[in-house]
């Protein structure tokens, strides 16, 4: 008998889960207490599991059992075989009331402080029984196992324009310029103009070059044909960034979505106009992989809330340039 027959005709989930429950308990006699069937009934399962495969599962002594090398390896396989049904279940649950599922969302931190928000309190106007698991993720970084293993659903967060990911797939929901931004009581602030290159003495907080929008901004640099600056402080932080910024001391490049979203922070848009690089924001999601229902709601809604920022990115960010620069008399 060949390892397909072993496994199609012989090994059942009952027996993966009497296995799982004896490596959890370290005894025939707590897992059968615990699962509620008799000893025997155990004892028979794995003796056979044992005897199908043709290895030794578990090592048994007097003070009880633990797993061999091959019980530890299937035992791993069950476990994914468990997730993928408990998945399954979750996807039954969601087809029959998508608007009471359960959805795990990964977002990087400058996502969840602005655009999440106004798509979570969209999605709850419309669907208040949902529930919301999120996740930090750093998209900026391009790290998308999370998502490859089936922990969360699907990511939002800031994505470059073409990914390169043959597995993943991204739609991108809109792009936005950057703004020179100081905060609002900053020498600074009071000025009618300022170029880059005068900024270049201020202490900087930026993304890291070698991040989705640290790349960005690296070539908002190059294409005023200026060295970028040695940042004082690297952070993928928005809320860091935000804070620092306001607080006079420094000087950074930001998103114009984050200024809007914190523009009770105490942040002052620079009358400097930035060559014309944009970051693209967008869902990320798995290739050939059936998407929940409840996941294509939220896409709903995050298109929705991120309908006018595709409409007018540059008409927002020339009223927010106009807005910082004072009137000339």
């Amino acid at each position: 008998m060949d390892w397909a027959d072993r496994i199609g005709r012989r090994i059942k989930l009952r027996d993966l889960h009497i296995l799982l429950a004896v490596a959890e308990c370290g005894s025939m006699a707590k897992a059968s207490s615990q699962l509620s069937v008799s000893h025997p009934v155990v004892s028979k399962t794995i003796s056979e599991l044992e005897r199908t495969l043709g290895v030794r599962l578990l090592d048994r002594s007097s003070q009880g059992v633990e797993l061999t090398t091959h019980g530890a390896a299937l035992l791993n396989c069950g476990v994914t075989v468990f997730n993928e049904m408990r998945h399954g279940l979750k996807l039954l649950e969601a087809l029959s009331d998508p608007t009471s599922g359960e959805l795990r969302v990964g977002c990087p931190e400058i996502t969840m402080a602005g655009l999440l928000p106004a798509i979570v309190e969209r999605l709850f106007q419309e669907y208040p029984r949902v529930r919301l698991h999120v996740v930090m993720a750093q998209t900026a970084m391009l790290q998308f196992q999370e998502l490859r293993e089936r922990n969360i659903d699907l990511l939002i967060g800031r994505v470059s324009q073409e990914l390169s990911a043959d597995d993943l797939i991204s739609e991108i929901l809109f792009d936005e310029p950057f703004l020179a931004v100081a905060g609002k009581d900053s020498k600074l602030a009071r000025r009618r103009h300022v170029t880059l290159e005068e900024l270049f003495g201020e202490p900087w907080v930026l993304p890291p070059y070698n991040s989705v929008p640290g790349a960005l901004i690296l070539q908002i640099f190059r294409a005023s044909k200026l060295q970028p600056p040695q940042p004082s402080i690297a952070t993928l932080s928005a809320q860091l960034t935000v804070t620092l910024i306001a607080s006079g001391r420094f000087v950074g490049v930001l998103p114009s979505s984050v200024v809007h979203f914190n523009r009770q922070a105490g942040l002052k848009i620079l009358p400097l106009r930035l060559p014309a690089v944009h970051l693209a924001a967008g869902i990320i999601t798995v290739k050939n992989r059936t998407l929940s229902p409840l996941a294509k709601l939220f896409i709903d809604c995050a298109r929705a809330v991120a309908r006018p920022m595709a409409k007018r990115p540059r008409v927002q960010a020339r009223r927010q340039f106009r807005a910082a620069r004072p009137p000339i008399v």
